[in-house]
């Protein structure tokens, strides 16, 4: 993995990009991009990492690259999402999980080189070598508690798959649920999964899928949850393998929730590892280290670096972070300690509460290895 730090002073944004380009291969890239505040209003801020995005993409390390995928975090979703641009040709989402450095927008891109990319009403289809992945984010409902909203989003999403001969058990990869006011209308989306999970073959016999829950503000404000997703067709099961590191965490199952702890995936020339939203756990299902957020970075990240060794990767093959935070005044604690130990990864801290109130801090990431598999077709 390559990471470079490209700031663009006029524009007061700096990009932290991670590039994995294995020689003569299918290139993909992860950004994030930190704009700073400078005492303006939200426009100004988007204007100015909108025009970085489009710099981006004409430096040479990107030349040719197609954005496929874009997420905003935003300090105000409902007042700033009708004044984000949505491209066409990507799937774009915003939620409000303000970045924790002072200003009102951050960006996380992932790029790709020589994929056909298209746009089917919000999901985009970025195919190559007879994979069809696809990108459908944002999606929302406006009606009824948070168990009916997920329950329609499941429905809705699950009609989709199937124009692609596809389904929810074999073929969504990782998904994305945010839940607005996590803390009590959390529950309502976990039943929901739950039966709709059940209903489509997904128990503790079978598998679950790759999940961050979190707390996050869509911009309608009668939206409960919204819905992220990634799927993937054309691949063969056993590509795919689920990640347990039951030396350091319980199956998810055991206290309620439908999710697997994170997903490798196998290509021909390189290996995809997706590490769900974790958090400072142990394996018997308890918070470890109530109360200390220094304590529970650490037994975070010790919880991740298990997940990644049981898929045969490393830190260094990280691309991306996100991080959520309870607390807006742990920040400065925890980008110092970020900023020690990834000192060139791309990551970014937003405030998010997480899933049980007792914990303080939850980090998600993917990683992506070079590797050499002739049963599978490459990339």
């Amino acid at each position: 993995m390559k990471y470079e730090k490209i700031p663009f002073p006029e524009l007061g944004v700096t990009v932290e990009l991670s590039t994995f380009e294995p020689e003569g291969k299918i290139k993909e890239q992860h950004a994030i991009l930190h704009v700073e505040p400078r005492g303006e209003l939200f426009q100004q801020q988007f204007d100015r990492i909108y025009k970085a995005e489009k710099e981006l993409l004409a430096q040479p390390l990107c030349c040719g690259s197609r954005t496929i995928f874009k997420r905003y975090f935003l300090s105000d979703a409902t007042n700033q999402q009708p004044l984000v641009r949505i491209d066409k040709d990507c799937s774009v989402s915003c939620i409000q999980q303000p970045p924790l450095d002072g200003s009102k927008v951050a960006a996380w891109l992932y790029l790709v080189h020589d994929m056909d990319v298209e746009n089917q009403d919000g999901l985009v289809i970025a195919s190559h070598n007879g994979y069809q992945h696809l990108w459908k984010m944002g999606m929302h409902e406006h009606k009824g508690d948070s168990a009916w909203q997920t329950e329609s989003l499941l429905i809705d999403y699950e009609e989709t798959l199937q124009r692609f001969g596809a389904t929810l058990a074999d073929n969504c990869i990782r998904t994305w649920f945010y839940v607005r006011d996590v803390d009590t209308q959390y529950a309502g989306m976990v039943k929901a999964r739950r039966e709709n999970f059940i209903e489509q073959g997904l128990t503790e016999k079978t598998h679950y899928i790759s999940s961050t829950g979190i707390g996050g503000l869509p911009a309608d404000t009668r939206a409960l949850v919204q819905l992220g997703t990634y799927a993937l067709t054309g691949f063969q099961p056993e590509q795919q393998r689920y990640l347990y590191a039951k030396t350091h965490l319980n199956s998810t199952y055991e206290y309620g929730v439908t999710f697997e702890r994170g997903t490798r995936l196998d290509y021909g020339d390189r290996r995809h590892v997706y590490i769900s939203g974790t958090a400072s756990i142990n394996n018997k299902g308890e918070v470890v280290h109530v109360g200390d957020i220094v304590r529970q970075t650490e037994r975070m990240w010790e919880n991740v670096e298990a997940l990644l060794s049981e898929a045969g990767t490393a830190f260094e093959d990280i691309a991306q972070i996100i991080v959520y935070l309870r607390d807006i005044a742990d920040y400065d604690t925890v980008q110092t300690m970020f900023e020690q130990r990834f000192p060139n990864t791309p990551y970014l801290i937003t405030l998010a509460p997480v899933c049980r109130p007792t914990w303080l801090i939850e980090m998600e990431c993917v990683a992506i290895s070079e590797k050499t598999n002739p049963e599978y077709r490459d990339f």
